[in-house]
């Protein structure tokens, strides 16, 4: 069994892969906390000055893994395990933005949806693959935003923007991320990887006081809110939509490839 994580180093960089190329790097357990682990590591790290996190194959990350479920089961498995605390999905964003204070930059070679989305959006700066696309997903599933996105859109997009994008359950291709601000860069997909790491690169070529201090200035300037209440806002929201009828036709319908029937219950 391949490694859930690649880590390659260069120079002060270090890039961060998802490693699960056949699945387009959704999310079980072994990802998730290993995302977590080597954010963590990364950070804690005085000779890594730029962080860069990226996924292998044709994909950033297509959420969560929600093969081998049945119809009753939710997208996060039993929701006493995943739903009662912060648990991964919030610490992408906390781990990113509060608990590590060197530039992350998401490379979204592909791919991003829900957590995924939730992962690409915790990075400080993102740069996109013109083959990749952007979509949230949750409304598909009878769900609502976690990962954190229901500050890191708003903060990106602009309030009205974001509601539509997450509402409306649209799916974004690069030059349109672009132009909306949910991404900083794109580049042609033959040229990506080369780009990514050649960023990442400059990033490093400054001083790591200078670029920590930065971050920590611009994060506390953005941040009006206690990020781990949201989070856990986030999963009190996301379990009451998980418990309802409405989410069990969602779940069924979208195993059987159709348009649900909501009965508001």
């Amino acid at each position: 069994m391949s490694e859930p994580i690649l880590i390659e180093n260069h120079g002060h960089v270090r890039v961060i892969q998802l490693n699960r190329p056949e699945k387009k790097n959704a999310l079980n357990e072994a990802l998730a906390w290993g995302i977590v682990t080597a954010i963590e590591e990364a950070a804690n790290d005085d000779d890594v000055w730029v962080i860069g996190v990226t996924g292998s194959g044709d994909a950033f990350c297509a959420g969560l893994d929600l093969s081998d479920r049945g119809e009753s089961a939710t997208p996060l498995g039993p929701v006493s395990h995943h739903l009662d605390d912060v648990h991964w999905v919030g610490r992408f964003l906390l781990g990113m933005r509060d608990w590590c204070d060197k530039p992350v930059v998401a490379g979204v070679n592909g791919v991003a949806v829900g957590a995924g989305l939730g992962l690409a959006m915790a990075a400080d700066i993102r740069l996109m693959s013109r083959g990749a696309r952007l979509m949230a997903g949750y409304t598909r599933i009878g769900g609502s935003p976690d990962g954190g996105l229901t500050w890191t859109l708003p903060l990106a997009m602009g309030y009205e923007p974001a509601m539509r994008f997450m509402l409306e359950n649209r799916t974004v291709e690069a030059d349109e991320a672009l132009r909306l601000g949910m991404v900083g860069e794109v580049c042609d997909e033959d040229a990506f990887g080369a780009r990514f790491v050649a960023y990442l690169g400059e990033l490093a070529n400054w001083s790591p006081f200078s670029t920590r201090m930065t971050k920590r200035g611009m994060h506390r300037a953005v941040r009006a809110i206690d990020l781990e209440a949201q989070m856990r806002l986030e999963l009190a929201n996301i379990a009451r939509c998980f418990s309802t009828e409405d989410a069990k036709e969602a779940r069924k319908a979208f195993f059987e490839k159709r348009a649900p029937e909501f009965k508001g219950r």
